[in-house]
């Protein structure tokens, strides 16, 4: 497997690889573009040709910063609002309809919790994956390895370090359920 397979596959891998050096290098030229670019029909253009795959209609503001982008899939009528964080050294996929509030973060990045293996160098990580019809306030953060299903509600600020089923708000660090929705 190459490096880029194993970070993919949530394997370890060496980020240092050139080809995932190269792709990294490719983000922050696209970075750069959507960062500076005023007009937001050129601007979502841009995030079209930038992440993996999306629908017709995205929206994203600036400034964002996606550690590669072309691991990232949005559905129909997707929404990013200020300072979208999204470190994809793992698929992240997220369905119609989705908005996301100012400074959300996205990390599917992982480092061994033993201080000689992570001083050593390998990362891996896990796919986040996000349903349709999701709202997540402004502030939160969604972590390695979680699911979120349809018709879900995250509250301003949250941390998400687990999954979570369809209809429910969920709210706090570590989020967990306020209410189902009906």
């Amino acid at each position: 497997m190459t490096e880029k397979e194993k970070m993919l596959a949530g394997q370890l891998y060496d980020a240092s690889d050139p080809e995932l050096v190269t792709l990294r290098q490719q983000a922050r030229i696209y970075r750069e573009k959507v960062n500076q670019e005023m007009d937001s029909t050129k601007r979502s253009q841009l995030m079209k040709e930038w992440l993996g795959k999306t629908g017709d209609q995205i929206y994203v503001e600036t400034p964002v910063t996606l550690d590669y982008g072309c691991h990232i899939s949005v559905g129909e009528k997707f929404f990013a609002n200020f300072n979208w964080t999204v470190l994809d050294t793992c698929p992240v996929t997220i369905g119609d309809n989705a908005m996301l509030g100012p400074n959300v973060q996205f990390y599917t990045a992982l480092h061994p919790i033993r201080a000689e293996e992570r001083i050593a160098g390998p990362e891996y990580g896990a796919p986040i994956t996000i349903g349709d019809n999701v709202w997540i306030g402004g502030g939160a953060m969604i972590l390695a390895g979680v699911t979120l299903g349809n018709n879900v509600v995250v509250g301003a600020g949250s941390v998400v370090t687990k999954s979570f089923g369809d209809n429910v708000v969920i709210a706090g660090n570590p989020a967990r359920i306020i209410k189902e929705i009906e």
